[in-house]
């Protein structure tokens, strides 16, 4: 069931491993600092994204963060790592063009949890749908500054074609401000994927409500 994928979808990024991440107790406050305010915004779905650590430290921060969700009733997803997200018993596993095949990553997951996949063209859209995925992250919407080296863009009109086709949700990824996300709702996603207009805000929290506000209009 993917009904539960509306609104406010975070992702806490670890772009560069905290200081003293060597130390579980110092990866752990890190972590903790920036999960509380997202999760305090009761998003759809937190995700972890840390493409800097390593499989032991994103463990340790997925066992935490998963606890932290279940008991905050938010879905818990672990980005790329799929290993990952089975070791920790995560609820979700979100998966890119360059991870493994969906239809590899559905056999080895054996239905024990969901999987997203991040798509960039109609194609890939269409792909990961046929290949069945829960639902897909597609952008990026806007020009970005969360990866290094972005797919094009592919703007309000292109989500809207892919949101108008998918029989199942789209989460909008890639470039989302608050001042954009309403077009984004607008345009037929089922949730917006924030990282930068939320994380960086003065006021995570609030920044979060502002986008589940956008998808109840």
């Amino acid at each position: 069931m993917t009904d539960w994928v509306r609104g406010y979808y975070a992702i806490l990024d670890l772009r560069a491993p905290p200081q003293g991440a060597g130390e579980p107790r110092a990866l752990l406050a890190e972590v903790e600092r920036r999960a509380e305010p997202l999760l305090a915004a009761r998003p759809c779905c937190l995700q972890l994204r840390a493409k800097s650590l390593g499989a032991a430290a994103m463990r340790d921060a997925g066992l935490w963060l998963k606890d932290r969700c279940r008991a905050a009733g938010v879905p818990f997803c672990v980005n790329d790592r799929l290993d990952v997200a089975l070791a920790v018993g995560a609820d979700v596993a979100h998966l890119g063009q360059d991870d493994l095949p969906l239809e590899d990553a559905r056999r080895i997951a054996g239905g024990r949890l969901l999987i997203g996949f991040s798509t960039h063209n109609q194609g890939q859209a269409a792909a990961a749908v046929a290949g069945g995925a829960d639902y897909i992250g597609f952008g990026p919407v806007f020009d970005t500054r969360s990866k290094l080296r972005p797919d094009p863009t592919v703007g309000v009109d292109g989500l809207r074609a892919v949101a108008a086709a998918s029989p199942i949700p789209v989460v909008a990824i890639g470039g989302i401000t608050l001042d954009t996300v309403a077009s984004v709702a607008a345009a037929g996603a089922a949730a917006a994927a924030v990282i930068a207009a939320v994380n960086d805000a003065p006021d995570p929290t609030a920044a979060g409500h502002q986008v589940a506000a956008a998808f109840s209009r």
